[in-house]
């Protein structure tokens, strides 16, 4: 008999404990990032230097050369070996505006996901009232003709007055009194506590804080981005001024080489060995020099207005610091690249999609779950009273309590054009997560050829400019011997100016080049000092 009496109950409750654990709805999984095995542009490099006759090996001694066996520093500015570089990042980390925003954007989200949870949780709430009541009964009372009857009972031929004289109104006076009571207007205390718990037997509860969190980790892949643009953007800003500090550096130089050319032709000129139009010629071209040089001032301005931008300060706070020329770094001879394999997990953009595509997974399961019936556990208790002080007798208590079922019936197609529209929406969050996948791989392959390509481009400026460089001295010397024109002079100082101001943009576009790499690549955010910064 005890067994099978057991039974059922064990039966209701393994139905019961098995509904709770009920989450309706697709489940989600990681989506595949579907990435080649190697990367493009180094094999196709290492083709076209095989077909030129070099090796791989010959081809690293010379440039700095991408590695495929090692994924990349997350610290990829301190390969610059720079440390004021070093120390405006640290400080862009922990001032820059823009990353605390998206700091706080990650406390909205997590106290999202605080309320999607607090609605699986017990309801309760304390209240209290009082009112004032008039329920009309008065009204009712003459309807009926109540008052009437009673008017009768004082009435001479009453026949209460002829069994007992002077009963009649006796019973009209009471009864006028008890009409009075309850026509009057009374007094209503009333204090409690009432409660609801919804079980989400079918995991709309569950679903939806799935969905917050994904949102959340969404969220902190959006500050993970932000911090890596923000250390690429404030690396490429440094490199661009020292870039422009050299360039005016070089051009300031070249100011004073054709200053010494302008004072050697009037030298000339005073002993007829050259005319006015070569002092003319040698005048016209410092001066086109000069006017170069205040876009050089430009740029620097510009850069140091936004560095100082960057770390959260006014323009103008980082001009003592930077002020001083410096050159610019260069790059390292190897740069790690690693595998494409690895990719999705470095790159924030890539993981904050596959964050979108699982909270729009689960808001599949939270519109699915609103077809199925949503059953709660709601109950009340208290005491109530015409008196204040009679709210705390037990006698005065009043409680309900009991399960409450809600089964949607028809509500005009609402529920099924939500359902098709987070199908919708998951269906889009899965191609942009494929799009921004193609687009890290895009990005990563064409920094790769952006860096190789501008590398040779510079290597071949500098070979000009050490020819160039030859040529110069070689037509000066001529010319002060007087076996050459002025104009070979001055052909030859104009290509050296531009090959040097090539050179020095080359080795500028090269740094800033290796900074896109990195960037593309996903680094700056994992862990470290930098990114525990950017959470405080």
């Amino acid at each position: 008999m005890t067994r099978s009496r057991c039974a059922p109950k064990l039966s209701v409750l393994s139905l019961a404990m098995l509904l709770a654990a009920c989450s309706v709805g697709p489940d989600f999984h990681a989506p595949d990032a579907d990435v080649p095995a190697q990367w493009r542009d180094p094999q196709r490099a290492a083709a076209a230097a095989s077909a030129a006759g070099a090796t791989p090996a010959s081809a690293a001694s010379v440039a700095s050369v991408p590695t495929l066996d090692t994924d990349p520093d997350p610290r990829w500015w301190r390969n610059f070996n720079d440390p004021q570089l070093d120390t405006l990042i640290e400080r862009a980390v922990r001032g820059n505006l823009d990353l605390q925003e998206a700091v706080l954007r990650i406390v909205e989200a997590r106290t999202q996901v605080q309320s999607a949870a607090a609605q699986g949780l017990p309801n309760v709430r304390a209240s209290g009232s009082y009112q004032r009541e008039q329920l009309g009964v008065k009204g009712f009372l003459e309807s009926d003709g109540v008052y009437d009857k009673v008017d009768q009972l004082g009435a001479a031929n009453s026949p209460v007055n002829a069994i007992a004289p002077g009963a009649g109104a006796t019973l009209q006076s009471g009864a006028n009194n008890l009409l009075n009571q309850l026509t009057a207007p009374v007094n209503l205390w009333q204090a409690g506590f009432d409660a609801s718990w919804e079980l989400d037997l079918f995991g709309r509860v569950r679903r939806s804080v799935e969905a917050a969190n994904a949102q959340t980790e969404a969220a902190e892949e959006s500050r993970n981005d932000a911090l890596l643009s923000l250390e690429a953007e404030v690396a490429q800003t440094y490199l661009q001024l020292r870039g422009a500090q050299a360039l005016h550096d070089i051009t300031a130089s070249l100011v004073d080489q054709q200053r010494e050319i302008v004072t050697l032709t009037q030298s000339q000129a005073k002993v007829g060995l050259a005319s006015q139009i070569d002092v003319k010629a040698a005048v016209a071209q410092l001066a086109q020099t000069q006017a170069q040089l205040p876009q050089f001032d430009q740029q620097i301005a510009q850069a140091l207005n936004g560095l100082a931008y960057l770390v959260g300060e006014a323009p103008g706070a980082l001009e003592t610091e930077l002020g001083t020329p410096a050159a610019v770094p260069p790059v390292p001879p190897t740069v790690p690249v690693g595998l494409p394999s690895t990719l999705a997990r470095r790159r924030p953009d890539i993981r904050r999609a596959e964050a979108n595509l699982h909270a729009a997974t689960a808001n599949v399961g939270v519109a699915v779950a609103q077809f199925y019936p949503d059953v709660s556990l709601t109950g009340q208790i208290g005491t109530r009273a015409t008196n204040a002080s009679d709210l705390s007798r037990w006698s005065h208590l009043f409680y309900s309590f009991g399960p409450s079922v809600s089964l949607p019936i028809f509500q005009g197609g609402a529920l099924v054009s939500n359902l098709r529209m987070s199908k919708a929406q998951q269906a889009e969050a899965a191609l942009d997560y494929r799009k921004t996948v193609l687009t890290a791989l895009r990005d990563v392959d064409n920094a790769l050829a952006v860096y190789r390509t501008d590398q040779s481009r510079r290597d071949a400026l500098g070979d000009s400019v050490a020819a160039q460089q030859t040529s110069y001295e070689l037509a000066r010397d001529s010319y002060r011997k007087g076996i050459t024109s002025f104009i070979n002079v001055l052909d030859a100082e104009r290509q050296l100016a531009q090959a040097r101001q090539q050179y020095a943009q080359g080795t500028v576009q090269v740094s800033t080049d290796l900074v896109a790499l990195y960037k593309a690549l996903g680094g700056g955010w994992q862990g470290g000092d930098a990114s525990s910064s950017a959470s405080r």
